[in-house]
C-alpha cells in the first residue's frame, strides 16, 4: 500500500457549479442558492483509497469571475490533478475549458490528471453543448470527460475518482523510477482510455 498526499483544483467559468460539485462529493448535500466562490478555498483534506492505495486530498475550489483569473496560477501550482466544469446548458463556458487546460498545462505541465465535467446534466431539455462534441475534444486533447449532476449527485464520485487514481498512478511511477525500480507494477484500473460522457 502506498499513501500519498495530493492538491486536485476546480477550474472553469463562474456558475458552472465547481463549489456545488464539491460539495456533493465531500459531504453529498447540495444548496440551490450556494454562493460564488471569492479567489480560493482550500477545503480539509479528504482521504480516498484506490486500488488499495491511499490517498489524502486537498481540494482547492478557485473563482471562475474574469476579475480573479490572474490569480488562478497562484493557486494550481503543484496540483496534481484537475477538474474542469462547464455548465452544459451554457456554450461559452464549454469554449472557455481550452482556456484554462492550456493555461494549467503552461504552470503545471501535461502530465497533470485532469477530467472535464459536464455539469448540470439534470437540464438536459437546455442543453447548448453536445455530447458528441464534448467527447471528441477530450479525446483529442487526452482528457478524461464526465457528464454530472452536482444537483442529483449524478456520476460526481466518478470525476473524482478519475482525477485521484491518473495523479495516484502517476506519482507511485515517479517514485518507481526514482528510486531506480519499477514499482509494484500495481496500476489503478485509471490509466487507460479516459472516461467518455455518460449520464
Amino acid at each position: 500500500m502506498v499513501k500519498k498526499k495530493l492538491k486536485v483544483v476546480m477550474l472553469g467559468e463562474g456558475r458552472v457549479g465547481k463549489t456545488s460539485l464539491l460539495h456533493r462529493f465531500l459531504r453529498n448535500d447540495f444548496d440551490e442558492n450556494c454562493p460564488s466562490t471569492v479567489k480560493a478555498n482550500m477545503y480539509a483534506n479528504t482521504r480516498m483509497e484506490i486500488g488499495g492505495h491511499i490517498a489524502d486530498v486537498a481540494v482547492w475550489d478557485t473563482a471562475g469571475q474574469e476579475k480573479y483569473h490572474a490569480l488562478g496560477p497562484i493557486y494550481y501550482r503543484e496540483a496534481h490533478g484537475a477538474v474542469l466544469v462547464y455548465d452544459i446548458t451554457d456554450k461559452e463556458s464549454f469554449k472557455r475549458v481550452r482556456v484554462w487546460l492550456k493555461e494549467l498545462h503552461q504552470v503545471v505541465g501535461e502530465g497533470i490528471a485532469v477530467c472535464v465535467v459536464g455539469n448540470k446534466v439534470d437540464l438536459e431539455r437546455d442543453r447548448k453543448v453536445s455530447k458528441t462534441e464534448a467527447d471528441e475534444w477530450c479525446r483529442e486533447h487526452g482528457v478524461g470527460h464526465i457528464l454530472c449532476s452536482a444537483k442529483l449527485g449524478m456520476r460526481v464520485q466518478d470525476a473524482f475518482q478519475f482525477v485521484v487514481g491518473k495523479a495516484l498512478d502517476r506519482e507511485i511511477g515517479k517514485a518507481g523510477a526514482a528510486s531506480g525500480q519499477a514499482g509494484d507494477g500495481t496500476t489503478l484500473g485509471m490509466a487507460g482510455s479516459p472516461p467518455r460522457g455518460g449520464g
